[in-house]
């Protein structure tokens, strides 16, 4: 007992003096587009997550007002692992590729630095934002010591498949339709063929169990990406099950919710997005609710493979693990779906962290960001300090969640657009001026934009929030001309990478 109480002191403390045997290990485990659906998170009263909410209770702390550096996967995960914000990079989009911001050149990123510190870096799955070069896929297996790469499955039950963008229903054609065009991720959902030891995500999950009851010469940094619930919903059937169709309903959706964002011009900003026009027209709203929330169970169910290879392992007592989505997701809310936006269901994400000796779930109010993941974890690990981070380490609301905070967090989604949150209030300014302010304690759906009818109180809201708008934005990253086509030539691609990453002259 008096080890482990000396082990949880050191990982509280940071302290730099211990070496690198001593250092815990770390297990970080992204979840692709995971937002609140999830049960210790209450975004929905119907959501079934028992591995998580199990993980939760042993001993973590839940922080429920975490938010992104940018809302969609590249700028999100771009910031997190590099330490710096999108309008410091350029890094705004998913076609931003992160080796191509001279900032990022510069340094090394969070796995990098625990590699250039005497940890082993292992990966498999989603963690970095893929992007086609001409020399391969990049999904950031460079970035470690060992990657690997992704499993596959048997496919989708097509009989079973919904798709706006193909406008099918149950695998047959719908009725006609003016709203099936649209960028991104085809929005659909069906059962998977096999069983679920056949998916991809499963067997990334198995990979970890097992790969955690192994002894290692150094600590580890592990990183595994699951990639569901991202689109498309493809989960196998018995996730489906777990949500009757008869009594699975969508969160309440307000018709006239985009009617008080007005441009300078008091004009209507938004409209209504097709993936939400073409469920509605379809009756297809809880539907859609109904298969996301399956994709959700399914990822909660390939995270207790994780967490019980993790119980079982000889690494229990020293391991931190650092659960978390990457942003948030829209499902009718603001009459959209998917990410992108500045708004609360896009930019919050799901958020748990365990450090060795913990033994009781904590639940934390305090704002967070994933920009702080990097100085946070290198503290908890002994690391050197790396001050030209823009995060902030969040160990002090590991010591004591409900410590005084009293700090706001921004999220960039786009050029020139910043959404910035207090403890209470949201604002958000869009590069053509137009604004919102809301009040998460009485509206926390956000269906009252209060910049046209402020009261002293949110008047003061506003002005404060309004001042940390970002002075200066990076130039958008360019994209390498070269970068125009995948193909499958993956040793060029890494060599060619790590001949210009070398960890000793990152910084």
């Amino acid at each position: 007992m008096i080890t482990r109480f000396l082990l949880a002191t050191t990982l509280l403390c940071g302290l730099v003096s211990s070496t690198a045997r001593d250092r815990p290990n770390v297990l970080f485990i992204s979840v692709d587009d995971l937002n609140d659906w999830v049960s210790v998170f209450g975004g929905h009263s119907q959501a079934k997550t028992p591995h998580i909410e199990r993980f939760a209770k042993s001993g973590s702390v839940v922080f429920h007002k975490a938010h992104c550096a940018g809302p969609v996967c590249g700028p999100s995960r771009s910031a997190l692992l590099s330490g710096f914000m999108p309008h410091r990079t350029g890094l705004y989009g998913n076609a931003n590729n992160m080796l191509d911001s001279k900032m990022v050149q510069k340094y090394a990123t969070l796995p990098e630095y625990f590699s250039k510190h005497g940890y082993q870096s292992i990966s498999r799955g989603k963690i970095f934002h893929a992007h086609a070069t001409a020399q391969g896929r990049d999904r950031g297996q460079w970035a470690f010591d060992t990657y690997i790469g992704g499993g596959s499955g048997r496919g989708v039950d097509r009989s079973t498949v919904y798709s706006r963008d193909k406008n099918l229903i149950r695998g047959k054609p719908g009725p006609k339709s003016k709203h099936t065009k649209g960028g991104g991720s085809e929005f659909a959902w069906g059962a998977t063929k096999g069983s679920t030891d056949e998916t991809r995500d499963y067997q990334t999950a198995q990979w970890a169990a097992e790969l955690l009851q192994k002894e290692h010469e150094k600590p580890f940094f592990l990183a595994v990406g699951l990639s569901k619930p991202h689109l498309p919903f493809y989960v196998p059937q018995e996730y489906f099950d777990l949500y009757d169709p008869a009594t699975t309903k969508a969160n309440e959706i307000r018709e006239d919710d985009l009617s008080d964002i007005l441009r300078p011009d008091g004009r209507q900003k938004y409209r209504p997005s097709p993936d939400y026009l073409w469920l509605q027209e379809n009756d297809l709203i809880d539907t859609a609710a109904r298969a996301y929330l399956a994709a959700c169970s399914y990822a909660d169910a390939c995270l207790g493979v994780i967490f019980d290879g993790l119980k079982q392992s000889p690494h229990y007592d020293n391991t931190i693990v650092v659960l978390w989505g990457d942003h948030g997701w829209h499902l009718g809310e603001k009459l959209r779906y998917r990410k992108a936006s500045g708004w609360h269901e896009s930019t919050r994400v799901p958020l748990i962290v365990r450090l060795p000796d913990m033994k009781n779930r904590q639940d934390c109010n305090r704002l967070v960001n994933l920009i702080d993941f990097y100085p946070t974890l290198i503290e908890l690990c002994g690391l050197p300090k790396k001050p030209i981070l823009d995060g902030r380490s969040f160990v002090p609301l590991l010591r004591n969640p409900q410590r005084a905070w009293n700090r706001s967090t921004t999220t960039i989604f786009g050029m020139r657009n910043a959404s910035i949150h207090n403890e209470r209030w949201h604002y958000l300014r869009h590069a053509d001026g137009t604004e919102e302010l809301y009040d998460l304690e009485t509206d926390p759906m956000e269906w009252t934009n209060l910049t046209r009818q402020l009261n002293s109180e949110a008047r003061a809201a506003y002005q404060q929030l309004r001042a940390l708008y970002p002075k200066n934005f990076a130039p958008v990253v360019a994209a390498n001309p070269a970068n125009t086509k995948s193909n499958k030539r993956q040793g060029g691609l890494d060599q060619t990478i790590k001949q210009h990453r070398t960890l000793d002259t990152l910084q």
